[in-house]
């Protein structure tokens, strides 16, 4: 009895060691972003400007206003006009440099707050995160609250699969009953949308919608196997994520632009259906193979370091084998990519609401970063530099009402806004490196945003993340 006495003393002591450890690690993380972390009384008087001297590009039309001011008051946008008369405010003189919408990256997966940098560093003045994780609420919690700069975040619960989809990152459902639960709970806990994932079957599918509905929460798609494509067209279902399950699903792999465009005719006639290509994220599957040294790459540098670890090395393997045991699967990657280029043009040109999205955050799809190269692939499908901008700006905004106010800079809208020096309308480069970026009106320069970046190249946080991730496998499994 003695024994077993000891030994569970032994136990406790070393979950309390485990525990306390955990606790540190989290804390020195924390401490690491202490850059985030906003001065209150700063934010509250340096949210409203009068920026004078701008042109203006409002992507709620393709134009330019020239030469005009911009009052922005407490983070939103009160009046746009060539002359505004206000005082006591800080006055911004843009130089005749143009001011765009901030951008919006629909599909992204945030593992740290050291991201969150590296999105508004690149532009990015608001994300759409789609694998919900208890870490993400708090994240939401802290940015709702005005205690950290961030674009503004939106995302979904933990993806839901079906029962024999398994693997640590889904949540398995047998029965419509517990689907229903999930979207309940998910509602209620603060999580914006629900992701469907693989493997629903009809029932569970109808009781995630059905549930949905009632509840009033969009739901965000990957498409699952076990309905028909079209199944994912029900209203409330706002968006579609990857070209690349058109090819997989509807297609069986077959890259016919003839068996395509009924694929395509019937989601554009879905009226309230938005569509998320993420091409970049397949692209860099291509990258991988064409690149040995892609893993010890500079731009790498930024990725978390747990997935760069585990999942970005456990990517390139897996098509290294793969490349290794059949020569033509490289060709064969870049024409289902190619492909995946004519159904961006399709989908345009029957008029579907193309959302960007780029899966940043996994495989080496890098934050921030993606959203420019996820952009250039937009216009080698025949779009014009307006209606890719489209895509990040009031396409975006306008796929779900909680994201109505931003998108464009129209009186009333949020103050997400760039800084450029060049019109993009022109030369849509000129978005990799914004001169400031307004987030809710908060002004930061290029040397801040630059400083972000430092920040999070090559971060030591491996441990942390893997305490965040634990704790979702703990939480929500």
């Amino acid at each position: 009895m003695k024994i077993l006495k000891r030994l569970l003393q032994i136990v406790f002591a070393l979950i309390g060691v485990l525990v306390l450890t955990g606790v540190i690690t989290l804390w020195v993380d924390s401490l690491e972003t202490n850059y985030l972390m906003a001065n209150k009384n700063e934010l509250t008087s340096n949210n409203s400007y009068l920026i004078t001297n701008v042109n203006i590009i409002p992507m709620n039309q393709d134009t330019v206003l020239a030469d005009k001011m911009v009052y922005i008051k407490e983070g939103i946008i009160e009046e746009i006009a060539d002359t505004i008369q206000v005082s006591g405010i800080q006055i911004f003189d843009a130089k005749n440099k143009y001011l765009t919408p901030g951008l919006i990256d629909m599909h992204v997966h945030i593992w740290d707050r050291y991201e969150l940098g590296l999105y508004l560093s690149n532009g990015v003045t608001a994300v759409r995160n789609l694998w919900g994780m208890p870490m993400h609420l708090r994240i939401k919690e802290d940015i709702i609250k005005g205690n950290i700069i961030s674009p503004t975040f939106f995302t979904t619960g933990p993806k839901l699969t079906g029962s024999e989809f398994i693997g640590d990152d889904n949540l398995n459902l047998s029965k419509p009953n517990e689907a229903k639960e999930k979207v309940l709970s998910y509602k209620e806990r603060g999580y914006d949308f629900i992701k469907t994932y693989y493997g629903l079957d009809k029932k569970i599918f109808d009781a995630v919608i059905e549930q949905a509905k009632i509840s009033e929460i969009d739901i965000v798609s990957h498409p699952s196997q076990k309905v028909p494509f079209s199944y994912h067209l029900n209203p409330q279902i706002k968006s579609i994520e990857h070209a690349e399950e058109i090819v997989q699903q509807p297609l069986q792999f077959d890259l016919d632009t003839i068996k395509l465009q009924p694929i395509i005719d019937s989601i554009s006639q879905s009226k309230h259906t938005s569509y998320c290509p993420t091409i970049t994220v397949f692209n860099n599957i291509y990258q991988m193979m064409i690149n040995d040294s892609i893993l010890d790459s500079e731009l790498l540098e930024f990725m978390n370091p747990l997935i760069k670890k585990v999942d970005s090395k456990n990517q390139f393997d897996r098509w290294l084998y793969a490349k290794q045991n059949d020569s033509t699967v490289v060709s064969r990657i870049k024409s289902q990519h190619d492909f995946h280029i004519t159904i961006v043009q399709k989908l345009h040109e029957t008029g579907v609401n193309i959302v960007c999205g780029t899966d940043a955050g996994i495989g080496v799809t890098l934050p921030g970063f993606s959203i420019h190269k996820e952009l250039k692939f937009y216009k080698e499908a025949g779009l014009s530099n307006y209606e890719v901008l489209k895509t990040a700006t009031v396409n975006a905004s306008k796929t779900h009402s909680i994201m109505n106010s931003m998108g464009t800079i129209q009186v009333g809208k949020i103050a997400n806004l760039l800084l450029v020096d060049d019109n993009p309308l022109i030369t849509l480069s000129s978005l990799e490196n914004p001169n400031c970026v307004f987030v809710k009106g908060r002004k930061l320069n290029r040397k801040t945003l630059d400083s972000f970046n430092a920040k999070a190249k090559n971060r030591k946080n491996l441990m942390a993340s893997a305490i965040r991730y634990l704790e979702n496998l703990l939480f929500e499994k």
